[in-house]
């Protein structure tokens, strides 16, 4: 049909680019979200703290989260064709579409991030509160935090699988078609969360923390990246074509080679910083040279986050089932 009807072919329109940076930015912040989701649970999960005011730490991650997916939701809603339908998502539950899933599901996640970034304010972020009732209910959800963190934490794992799993349902499209893909996004959501709660924390000790977390989620991430090429290489001929793209440097495919050569400098370059900043002797506080270092590695797992994002949203719509559009 592409073909027929829009005069596909490889001198004027050699590929048709249906999902463009809107969806790729869409998944970032959407793992981004999910990345911020689980973090900050685990951050308020791995210590049973006595009293109400130690309970709560690594209260701003929370806070950004629901934003972070409202911007990913604008930017989704962007390429939408027809926006006035978009309720019709809402009309009905289609079992078998993930995008019905993902509809419903991300409507779930919104009250469980609001109710858990409610839970962790300390009582002195009170009077910043807008409304009364939203005082009295950060006090009554309190004592609830441990709870909340946990469901946080689910629904954090159910949004980072959902931005993969919307991609690798389409089998028409042999790059995106793969059951390695929700698993890379997940761990890539995870790697993105910690990067962001390294930035975002105040306190040193969640720094190194999440410094240590993110090292072994960087290599799980290299290894599937890995595991997702050799997959496609072992499998069909179309499968195997699909990552071509990737390893060919000419003027038609260039982006994507590129973006291979990027990940292989920013990935291990993120490893290395990172094991240079554990290995040193952290005894007063992290300053300077050693800040900037902490900063430098996990705003490089950022990007390289974004790149996987756009590599596999651009590249997967190059390859196709039928070799019918390659001949014409």
């Amino acid at each position: 049909m592409e073909t027929t009807i829009l005069g596909l072919n490889s001198a004027t329109f050699p590929h048709l680019h249906i999902w463009d940076w809107r969806v790729a930015l869409y998944l970032f912040l959407g793992g981004l979200t999910a990345g911020a989701m689980v973090m900050s649970s685990v951050a308020n999960l791995r210590k049973d703290k006595s009293s109400l005011k130690e309970k709560a730490c690594c209260v701003r991650l929370p806070l950004i989260a629901p934003l972070l997916l409202a911007v990913g939701m604008f930017f989704l809603f962007l390429d939408l064709e027809n926006k006035k339908n978009m309720f019709w998502f809402y009309m009905t539950l289609q079992p078998l579409s993930p995008m019905s899933w993902g509809s419903w599901a991300l409507l779930a996640v919104y009250p469980v991030m609001i109710l858990f970034g409610l839970s962790v304010l300390p009582e002195e972020f009170y009077p910043r509160l807008p409304f009364a009732f939203l005082k009295r209910l950060a006090a009554t959800l309190q004592p609830q935090m441990r709870r909340l963190a946990a469901a946080n934490f689910v629904m954090g794992i159910l949004l980072g699988v959902y931005t993969g799993v919307l991609l690798s349902s389409y089998v028409a499209r042999p790059l995106w078609n793969s059951a390695l893909l929700p698993v890379l996004f997940l761990i890539s959501a995870l790697s993105s969360g910690a990067a962001l709660a390294i930035i975002m924390a105040k306190q040193d000790k969640a720094k190194l923390f999440f410094t240590k977390v993110d090292i072994w989620l960087l290599f799980a991430e290299i290894f599937v990246l890995v595991g997702l090429f050799y997959g496609h290489y072992s499998s069909t001929e179309a499968h195997r074509e699909a990552i071509m793209p990737f390893f060919d440097i000419s003027s038609q495919h260039f982006p994507y080679a590129i973006s291979i050569i990027l990940l292989s400098i920013v990935l291990p370059g993120a490893i290395v910083l990172k094991f240079l900043e554990v290995r040193v002797d952290h005894e007063g506080p992290i300053v300077g040279r050693a800040k900037t270092q902490m900063i430098t590695s996990a705003a490089l797992v950022l990007v390289g986050a974004l790149i996987i994002r756009f590599a596999i949203v651009y590249a997967g719509q190059l390859s196709s089932l039928s070799r019918y559009t390659s001949i014409y």
